[in-house]
Protein backbone atom coordinates (compact mmCIF):
# COMPACT_ATOMS: atom_id res chain seq x y z
CA UNK A 1 0.00 0.00 0.00
CA UNK A 2 1.26 3.40 -0.78
CA UNK A 3 1.32 5.67 1.87
CA UNK A 4 -0.13 10.00 0.44
CA UNK A 5 0.79 12.34 2.85
CA UNK A 6 -0.03 15.60 1.47
CA UNK A 7 -0.88 16.97 -2.57
CA UNK A 8 1.94 18.83 -3.93
CA UNK A 9 1.35 20.94 -6.99
CA UNK A 10 -0.88 21.45 -10.32
CA UNK A 11 1.33 21.83 -13.33
CA UNK A 12 -0.67 23.78 -16.30
CA UNK A 13 0.22 24.15 -19.79
CA UNK A 14 -0.15 27.35 -21.24
CA UNK A 15 0.07 29.26 -24.70
CA UNK A 16 -0.48 32.51 -22.95
CA UNK A 17 2.10 33.02 -19.59
CA UNK A 18 1.65 36.49 -19.37
CA UNK A 19 -2.31 36.22 -18.58
CA UNK A 20 -2.25 32.91 -16.88
CA UNK A 21 0.01 34.50 -14.26
CA UNK A 22 -1.87 37.63 -14.71
CA UNK A 23 -4.99 35.85 -13.34
CA UNK A 24 -3.21 33.56 -10.60
CA UNK A 25 -2.14 36.81 -8.96
CA UNK A 26 -4.20 39.63 -9.49
CA UNK A 27 -7.84 37.80 -9.73
CA UNK A 28 -6.78 34.91 -7.50
CA UNK A 29 -4.27 36.34 -4.99
CA UNK A 30 -1.08 33.59 -5.72
CA UNK A 31 2.51 35.03 -5.18
CA UNK A 32 4.09 35.03 -7.88
CA UNK A 33 7.60 33.24 -7.56
CA UNK A 34 9.26 34.08 -10.87
CA UNK A 35 10.22 32.17 -14.22
CA UNK A 36 12.91 29.43 -14.64
CA UNK A 37 13.04 27.54 -17.66
CA UNK A 38 9.99 28.43 -19.07
CA UNK A 39 8.14 27.38 -15.70
CA UNK A 40 6.36 30.38 -14.04
CA UNK A 41 5.49 29.23 -10.42
CA UNK A 42 2.41 30.65 -7.90
CA UNK A 43 2.56 29.78 -4.21
CA UNK A 44 -0.20 29.86 -1.96
CA UNK A 45 1.27 28.81 1.38
CA UNK A 46 4.07 27.33 2.68
CA UNK A 47 5.01 25.48 -0.37
CA UNK A 48 7.41 27.03 -2.76
CA UNK A 49 5.01 26.71 -5.16
CA UNK A 50 1.70 24.63 -5.60
CA UNK A 51 0.88 25.94 -9.39
CA UNK A 52 3.07 26.02 -11.78
CA UNK A 53 2.34 27.32 -15.77
CA UNK A 54 4.75 25.60 -17.90
CA UNK A 55 4.45 27.63 -21.34
CA UNK A 56 3.76 25.54 -24.49
CA UNK A 57 0.65 23.39 -25.28
CA UNK A 58 -2.60 24.49 -22.86
CA UNK A 59 -3.88 21.82 -20.95
CA UNK A 60 -2.75 19.73 -17.56
CA UNK A 61 0.32 18.67 -17.31
CA UNK A 62 0.49 16.62 -14.09
CA UNK A 63 -0.54 16.65 -10.33
CA UNK A 64 2.20 15.78 -7.32
CA UNK A 65 1.15 13.68 -4.34
CA UNK A 66 3.15 13.44 -1.55
CA UNK A 67 5.23 10.59 -0.07
CA UNK A 68 7.35 10.42 3.01
CA UNK A 69 10.82 9.39 1.92
CA UNK A 70 13.07 7.92 -0.78
CA UNK A 71 12.08 4.67 0.53
CA UNK A 72 8.75 5.44 -0.17
CA UNK A 73 9.19 6.91 -3.34
CA UNK A 74 11.17 3.22 -4.60
CA UNK A 75 8.57 0.69 -2.77
CA UNK A 76 5.89 2.61 -4.72
CA UNK A 77 7.86 2.29 -7.83
CA UNK A 78 8.24 -1.59 -7.18
CA UNK A 79 4.53 -1.87 -6.33
CA UNK A 80 3.10 0.13 -9.18
CA UNK A 81 5.29 -1.62 -11.45
CA UNK A 82 4.44 -5.33 -9.89
CA UNK A 83 0.55 -3.98 -10.53
CA UNK A 84 1.72 -3.51 -14.52
CA UNK A 85 1.26 0.32 -13.95
CA UNK A 86 4.13 1.91 -15.82
CA UNK A 87 6.27 4.60 -13.88
CA UNK A 88 9.22 6.58 -15.27
CA UNK A 89 11.68 8.17 -12.81
CA UNK A 90 12.25 11.86 -13.55
CA UNK A 91 15.62 13.35 -14.26
CA UNK A 92 17.83 15.90 -11.97
CA UNK A 93 16.69 18.48 -14.16
CA UNK A 94 13.03 17.98 -14.63
CA UNK A 95 12.88 17.11 -10.46
CA UNK A 96 14.78 20.46 -9.86
CA UNK A 97 11.96 21.85 -12.15
CA UNK A 98 9.28 20.89 -9.70
CA UNK A 99 11.23 22.09 -7.25
CA UNK A 100 11.31 18.49 -5.55
CA UNK A 101 14.22 15.62 -4.74
CA UNK A 102 13.07 13.14 -6.80
CA UNK A 103 9.77 11.41 -8.27
CA UNK A 104 8.34 9.07 -10.15
CA UNK A 105 6.05 9.63 -12.72
CA UNK A 106 2.34 6.93 -13.80
CA UNK A 107 -0.87 7.93 -15.60
CA UNK A 108 -3.85 6.58 -14.01
CA UNK A 109 -6.09 3.72 -16.25
CA UNK A 110 -8.20 6.75 -17.24
CA UNK A 111 -4.87 9.11 -18.51
CA UNK A 112 -4.37 11.03 -15.66
CA UNK A 113 -0.90 12.22 -15.09
CA UNK A 114 0.55 12.02 -11.51
CA UNK A 115 4.06 12.69 -10.23
CA UNK A 116 4.81 10.96 -6.76
CA UNK A 117 7.13 13.20 -5.16
CA UNK A 118 9.52 13.63 -2.20
CA UNK A 119 10.91 16.59 -0.91
CA UNK A 120 8.83 19.21 -2.18
CA UNK A 121 10.69 22.12 -1.52
CA UNK A 122 9.28 24.36 1.60
CA UNK A 123 9.70 28.53 1.74
CA UNK A 124 10.20 29.86 5.07
CA UNK A 125 9.69 33.24 3.72
CA UNK A 126 5.78 34.79 4.54
CA UNK A 127 3.61 34.98 1.38
CA UNK A 128 3.49 37.70 -0.02
CA UNK A 129 -0.28 37.71 -1.50
CA UNK A 130 -0.58 39.61 -4.68
CA UNK A 131 -4.24 40.46 -2.94
CA UNK A 132 -6.01 39.51 0.64
CA UNK A 133 -7.84 36.76 -0.48
CA UNK A 134 -7.86 35.23 3.04
CA UNK A 135 -6.08 31.83 1.47
CA UNK A 136 -4.42 29.63 4.10
CA UNK A 137 -3.54 26.57 1.79
CA UNK A 138 -4.04 24.50 -1.20
CA UNK A 139 -6.69 22.99 -0.27
CA UNK A 140 -7.36 19.86 -2.90
CA UNK A 141 -7.58 18.86 -6.29
CA UNK A 142 -10.08 17.37 -8.68
CA UNK A 143 -9.28 14.83 -11.81
CA UNK A 144 -11.96 13.25 -14.19
CA UNK A 145 -12.63 9.63 -14.96
CA UNK A 146 -15.40 8.16 -16.75
CA UNK A 147 -16.35 5.74 -14.27
CA UNK A 148 -16.14 7.48 -10.41
CA UNK A 149 -16.68 3.68 -8.70
CA UNK A 150 -13.82 2.32 -10.58
CA UNK A 151 -11.80 5.64 -9.78
CA UNK A 152 -12.25 4.86 -6.38
CA UNK A 153 -11.33 0.53 -6.67
CA UNK A 154 -7.90 1.59 -8.35
CA UNK A 155 -6.86 4.33 -5.98
CA UNK A 156 -7.90 2.38 -2.66
CA UNK A 157 -6.05 -0.52 -3.89
CA UNK A 158 -2.91 1.17 -4.81
CA UNK A 159 -2.77 3.84 -2.44
CA UNK A 160 -4.12 4.51 1.10
CA UNK A 161 -7.04 6.39 -0.09
CA UNK A 162 -10.92 5.83 1.69
CA UNK A 163 -14.05 7.35 0.25
CA UNK A 164 -15.60 9.88 2.41
CA UNK A 165 -19.04 9.99 0.14
CA UNK A 166 -20.13 9.66 -2.35
CA UNK A 167 -22.55 12.14 -4.90
CA UNK A 168 -24.43 9.14 -6.82
CA UNK A 169 -21.89 7.51 -10.02
CA UNK A 170 -21.14 11.50 -10.57
CA UNK A 171 -18.03 12.35 -7.69
CA UNK A 172 -16.21 10.47 -5.39
CA UNK A 173 -14.56 12.62 -2.08
CA UNK A 174 -11.63 10.68 -1.49
CA UNK A 175 -9.23 11.27 1.75
CA UNK A 176 -5.83 9.85 2.78
CA UNK A 177 -5.40 12.27 5.75
CA UNK A 178 -8.64 13.75 8.17
CA UNK A 179 -9.74 16.10 5.77
CA UNK A 180 -12.85 15.42 4.12
CA UNK A 181 -11.22 15.25 0.92
CA UNK A 182 -7.78 16.63 -0.66
CA UNK A 183 -8.79 14.08 -3.97
CA UNK A 184 -11.76 13.51 -5.23
CA UNK A 185 -12.88 12.40 -9.23
CA UNK A 186 -15.48 13.55 -11.16
CA UNK A 187 -17.85 11.86 -13.83
CA UNK A 188 -16.05 12.83 -17.04
CA UNK A 189 -15.38 11.15 -20.46
CA UNK A 190 -11.88 12.21 -21.02
CA UNK A 191 -8.93 13.14 -18.74
CA UNK A 192 -8.19 16.40 -17.09
CA UNK A 193 -8.21 18.58 -13.77
CA UNK A 194 -12.03 19.14 -12.87
CA UNK A 195 -10.32 22.40 -10.64
CA UNK A 196 -8.01 23.61 -7.89
CA UNK A 197 -8.92 24.46 -4.59
CA UNK A 198 -7.96 26.54 -2.22
CA UNK A 199 -9.09 27.21 1.41
CA UNK A 200 -9.68 30.55 2.80
CA UNK A 201 -10.03 32.10 6.51
CA UNK A 202 -13.46 33.13 7.08
CA UNK A 203 -17.07 32.68 5.18
CA UNK A 204 -16.09 36.99 4.98
CA UNK A 205 -13.49 35.95 2.55
CA UNK A 206 -15.60 34.27 0.37
CA UNK A 207 -17.94 36.88 0.02
CA UNK A 208 -15.36 39.88 -0.49
CA UNK A 209 -14.00 37.64 -3.44
CA UNK A 210 -17.83 36.98 -4.93
CA UNK A 211 -17.80 40.53 -5.08
CA UNK A 212 -14.48 41.12 -6.55
CA UNK A 213 -15.04 38.52 -9.06
CA UNK A 214 -18.39 40.03 -10.65
CA UNK A 215 -16.67 43.36 -10.54
CA UNK A 216 -13.63 41.99 -12.50
CA UNK A 217 -15.74 40.33 -14.89
CA UNK A 218 -14.87 36.80 -13.68
CA UNK A 219 -17.26 34.07 -14.78
CA UNK A 220 -18.50 32.58 -11.10
CA UNK A 221 -19.40 28.54 -12.37
CA UNK A 222 -20.37 28.36 -9.24
CA UNK A 223 -21.59 29.52 -5.99
CA UNK A 224 -21.57 30.93 -3.03
CA UNK A 225 -22.92 27.80 -1.90
CA UNK A 226 -22.46 25.00 1.05
CA UNK A 227 -21.36 21.57 -0.24
CA UNK A 228 -23.69 19.11 2.03
CA UNK A 229 -20.67 16.49 2.20
CA UNK A 230 -17.81 18.92 3.26
CA UNK A 231 -19.74 21.51 4.64
CA UNK A 232 -17.91 23.48 2.83
CA UNK A 233 -18.64 27.17 1.61
CA UNK A 234 -17.72 27.27 -1.60
CA UNK A 235 -17.15 29.88 -4.65
CA UNK A 236 -15.42 28.31 -7.86
CA UNK A 237 -14.87 30.63 -10.98
CA UNK A 238 -13.22 30.51 -14.49
CA UNK A 239 -9.63 31.06 -15.01
CA UNK A 240 -7.50 31.41 -18.72
CA UNK A 241 -7.32 28.26 -20.83
CA UNK A 242 -10.42 26.59 -18.78
CA UNK A 243 -8.34 25.88 -15.37
CA UNK A 244 -11.27 26.35 -12.66
CA UNK A 245 -10.57 27.80 -9.30
CA UNK A 246 -12.23 27.19 -5.86
CA UNK A 247 -11.90 29.12 -3.00
CA UNK A 248 -13.62 27.12 0.03
CA UNK A 249 -13.83 27.69 4.04
CA UNK A 250 -15.30 25.12 6.55
CA UNK A 251 -14.01 21.85 5.70
CA UNK A 252 -15.04 18.67 7.65
CA UNK A 253 -12.52 16.85 9.04
CA UNK A 254 -12.98 13.17 9.67
CA UNK A 255 -10.91 12.14 12.87
CA UNK A 256 -11.98 8.91 13.64
CA UNK A 257 -12.12 6.43 10.50
CA UNK A 258 -13.37 3.76 12.10
CA UNK A 259 -17.12 5.04 13.15
CA UNK A 260 -17.23 7.18 9.76
CA UNK A 261 -19.52 5.94 7.21
CA UNK A 262 -19.44 7.21 3.55
CA UNK A 263 -22.97 8.54 2.65
CA UNK A 264 -24.54 8.50 -0.63
CA UNK A 265 -26.17 11.73 -2.00
CA UNK A 266 -28.03 11.88 -5.15
CA UNK A 267 -26.97 14.41 -7.45
CA UNK A 268 -30.78 14.81 -9.04
CA UNK A 269 -31.81 16.17 -5.97
CA UNK A 270 -31.71 20.34 -5.75
CA UNK A 271 -29.46 20.65 -2.54
CA UNK A 272 -27.23 17.71 -3.31
CA UNK A 273 -24.32 20.00 -4.44
CA UNK A 274 -25.17 23.16 -2.82
CA UNK A 275 -27.52 22.78 0.60
CA UNK A 276 -28.47 26.43 0.32
CA UNK A 277 -30.36 25.46 -2.79
CA UNK A 278 -28.38 27.65 -5.31
CA UNK A 279 -28.14 27.18 -8.71
CA UNK A 280 -25.62 24.76 -9.73
CA UNK A 281 -23.60 23.73 -12.87
CA UNK A 282 -20.51 20.85 -13.74
CA UNK A 283 -17.22 23.01 -13.43
CA UNK A 284 -15.26 23.51 -16.56
CA UNK A 285 -12.26 20.31 -17.39
CA UNK A 286 -9.21 21.57 -18.21
CA UNK A 287 -8.39 18.41 -19.95
CA UNK A 288 -4.83 16.26 -19.57
CA UNK A 289 -2.30 16.94 -22.63
CA UNK A 290 -1.68 13.49 -23.45
CA UNK A 291 2.17 12.68 -23.38
CA UNK A 292 4.47 9.20 -23.36
CA UNK A 293 5.56 9.29 -19.86
CA UNK A 294 8.87 10.56 -19.81
CA UNK A 295 8.30 12.86 -22.84
CA UNK A 296 9.34 16.41 -23.07
CA UNK A 297 7.16 19.04 -24.61
CA UNK A 298 9.48 19.07 -27.44
CA UNK A 299 9.16 15.31 -27.99
CA UNK A 300 5.33 15.55 -27.98
CA UNK A 301 5.39 17.98 -30.66
CA UNK A 302 3.80 15.91 -33.44
CA UNK A 303 1.24 14.73 -31.23
CA UNK A 304 -2.13 16.09 -31.16
CA UNK A 305 -3.76 18.13 -28.95
CA UNK A 306 -6.46 17.35 -26.95
CA UNK A 307 -9.12 20.24 -26.64
CA UNK A 308 -8.57 22.60 -23.64
CA UNK A 309 -11.69 21.90 -21.76
CA UNK A 310 -15.42 21.15 -21.76
CA UNK A 311 -18.29 21.72 -19.05
CA UNK A 312 -20.39 18.44 -18.49
CA UNK A 313 -23.61 18.11 -16.22
CA UNK A 314 -22.92 16.18 -12.90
Amino acid sequence: MIELIDIAYVRSGTSDAKEAVRFATEIVGMEYQGEDDGVHYLRADHRHHCLAYVEGESGVLSSGLVLLDSAALAQAEVELNLAGIATVRGTAEEARSRRVREFISFDDPWGNRFDLVVDQVNDANKVQFSRHAGITEFGHLCVDAPDVRAAYEWWSTHFNIKISDWIGDAAALMRFDPVHHKLAVFKGDKPGLCHINFQVESIDDIMRSWNFLLDNGVEIEQGPGRHPQSTAIFIYFKGPEGLTYEYSYGVRRIEDDATWVPRYFDPAHPKSIDMWGGTTQRASTQYQVRRPLGARASEASDAPAEAVTERQDA
